[in-house]
């Protein structure tokens, strides 16, 4: 059995006054296994995220349904972790307490609370930095609480809607190849959203391109590069043979978008 099956999902918002319905992504299908790394790719308004949305339980599809090891989804658990652009953080808990959140709300004894998320915090290098406060951290910091906060939980899959979006080049490649490293140590399933070519084949063991709205899986890639996976395989002439692939994928979807409007 898939970890991860989409059924027919699609979905289509009502109108508002004055306007028409708005299809946004048609009946789409996907099978995710155990473990499989999958980056969602398409031009902006194409339905990534409402797909990504759907599966984790925060929004629901007009057709279609979503099974996680069988069982349908119904809403939002804790066996689908989100990691949104914006950090989510609280900012009123410290990191520790930003990562032991779900954990408490879970009735997670607080010995053990402390110690997973001292766990996490060493693991995702912010060791030292546990009783600091999301203002106090860069960016990127938030972000691997964030992440960390996710991880804490021990979702059977894990949902990133572009996390890495908002951070400079240089912290960006870092956080996916800290990213990577979890993934591998883990052994998690993840959909990763993005709009970004490269961050999209350096991460994923398949890479699904979206077609401009209403989204539909246009093309489904099995990147075959080795893991583990450094930033100098992005020279490589299998990577840029991929990503000219992908380029001219992405470019076609976007013309045809223009020229509908």
């Amino acid at each position: 059995m898939s970890k991860l099956a989409i059924e027919g999902v699609s979905r289509i918002f009502p109108a508002q006054r004055g306007t028409q319905p708005t299809r946004a992504l048609e009946p789409t299908s996907l099978t995710v296994a155990d473990n499989d790394f999958i980056t969602i790719l398409g031009p902006s308004g194409c339905g990534k995220s409402t797909l990504l949305r759907i599966v984790a339980g925060l929004d629901k599809a007009s057709t279609g349904r979503v099974l996680l090891d069988g069982a349908q989804v119904q809403g939002p658990s804790a066996d689908r972790g989100m990691v949104f652009q914006s950090y989510t953080l609280f900012p009123w808990l410290s990191v520790a307490d930003n990562i032991a959140f779900g954990l408490r709300e879970r009735g997670v004894a607080e010995e053990q609370r402390r110690r997973i998320a001292g766990e996490w915090c060493a693991r995702v290098g912010l060791a030292g930095f546990e009783a600091h406060y999301p203002k106090q951290l860069s960016g990127g910091m938030q972000q691997r609480t964030a992440i960390a906060r996710v991880l804490a939980n021990d979702p059977k899959i894990m949902l990133l809607d572009e996390p890495f979006g908002a951070l400079d080049n240089q912290t960006r490649a870092l956080m996916q190849e800290m990213l990577l490293d979890i993934w591998q140590r883990e052994t998690k399933t993840v959909l990763f959203v993005t709009h970004d070519i490269e961050e999209s084949i350096f991460l994923a063991s398949r890479v699904v391109v979206m077609s401009a709205r209403p989204g539909r899986i246009k093309a489904d890639v099995a990147i075959d590069l080795p893991y583990p996976r450094h930033y100098t395989i992005k020279t490589s002439p299998e990577f840029s043979a991929l990503k000219a692939r992908l380029t001219e994928e992405i470019r076609a979807e976007a013309v045809r978008a223009v020229e509908s409007l």
